[in-house]
């Protein structure tokens, strides 16, 4: 499978419920188990909740299915770039993800590359 781009404003919570039906549809074309699906579709919209809490105003999901389901979440139009509040986010993701990549600018987190 190709690699599935989106790109939305992170203020607008309308576009999260449209980016988890699109990681679950990811998911299924790759036909990975519920529960698995459930995990990977939380780790994405709280991989976008840090952004947001470091200040970015956008972000750019890219969806990949080779060698395994993953993602690569990057804030785009950043704002006034902080560290925020992201220790329990950031736990999660350890949890329930196989493989959880930061990157940062300074202190804020700019991407998180995900993998089931």
């Amino acid at each position: 499978m190709k690699d599935f781009k989106l790109a939305f404003c992170l203020s607008d919570s309308k576009y999260y419920t449209a980016l988890r039906l699109a990681v679950g549809g990811v998911c299924a074309a790759a036909e990975l188990d519920i529960d698995a699906t459930e995990d990977f579709k939380v780790c994405v919209t709280e991989s976008c909740l840090m952004l947001k809490n470091c200040g970015f105003d956008g972000a750019e999901v890219i969806l990949h299915t080779f060698g395994g389901v993953g993602a690569e979440i990057c804030g785009t139009d950043a704002g006034t770039l902080s560290e925020g509040e992201n220790e329990l986010s950031l736990a999660l993701l350890s949890a329930l993800v196989s493989s959880c990549e930061i990157e940062k600018c300074g202190k804020a987190i700019k991407k998180v590359i995900l993998k089931v």
